[in-house]
């Protein structure tokens, strides 16, 4: 069965800035001024977004730790006829969060999901690379075991640049793998994207461990690798 949805949702899926509230769009400010309740990832952390653009409305956590008690009750509000904005702690819910299951029972509720797009950073890293972007792959943040890695990595590396996330505390350790697993490639990392210490590394794989040997690892990653055969 084919179904079309009107345009009216019941739920929003609402993108917000991944670190510079300036990113955050007219629509998405008008969205969440209009709905009448937000499930945010970290209440505490979205009220610095909210207050600065002077939106309020009931808020409520909805996390990987709560969503099975979150999702009856959102179903319920929007039986009622209420509506929900869903966001996340920075850029596009359902991106590496657990923000799919809700929309996934929404849908199966037959109540109506629309997209309020806006930023994501393995979009804006890759936008930003100078690597292929006509075929991509997003792999998220890569699993703990090193043998998981690679094959992992193995089995995704097809002609297609490869975006994975990583964080500060694993970095040097999973490079050295992507190294072991994939040779002295070209890779791009981005770094703190949009924000003040934005930075863009580029070179061989071995070069940039060889430039983080010395440096003290902060901030949010993302690796893109680039497609074999370049």
């Amino acid at each position: 069965t084919i179904l079309h949805q009107p345009m009216n949702a019941s739920l929003y899926v609402v993108a917000t800035p991944i670190g510079n509230l300036k990113d955050i769009t007219y629509r998405a400010v008008e969205i969440l001024n209009s709905v009448d309740v937000i499930f945010a990832e970290n209440p505490k952390h979205s009220k610095v977004l909210l207050s600065t653009y002077n939106i309020k409305k009931d808020i409520t956590s909805y996390n990987d730790y709560n969503y099975q008690k979150k999702i009856p009750l959102a179903l319920n509000l929007a039986k009622q006829g209420k509506t929900i904005a869903l966001i996340t702690d920075a850029g596009t819910p359902t991106i590496q969060d657990p923000g799919y299951r809700i929309v996934k029972a929404f849908v199966e509720s037959g109540l109506n999901v629309e997209p309020i797009p806006g930023p994501s950073a393995f979009v804006c890293a890759l936008q930003a690379s100078g690597l292929a972007t006509d075929k991509f792959v997003f792999l998220g943040f890569l699993p703990k075991s090193l043998s998981k890695q690679s094959k992992l990595l193995l089995k995704y590396d097809l002609e297609a640049t490869i975006i994975i996330y990583e964080s500060p505390n694993r970095l040097k350790k999973n490079l050295e793998n992507i190294k072991q697993t994939f040779g002295n490639r070209y890779i791009v990392i981005a770094k703190e994207l949009t924000k003040i210490y934005e930075e863009f590394i580029r070179g061989n794989i071995e070069d940039i461990i060889k430039s983080l040997e010395d440096k003290k690892i902060v901030g949010e990653y993302v690796i893109l690798i680039e497609k074999k055969n370049v």
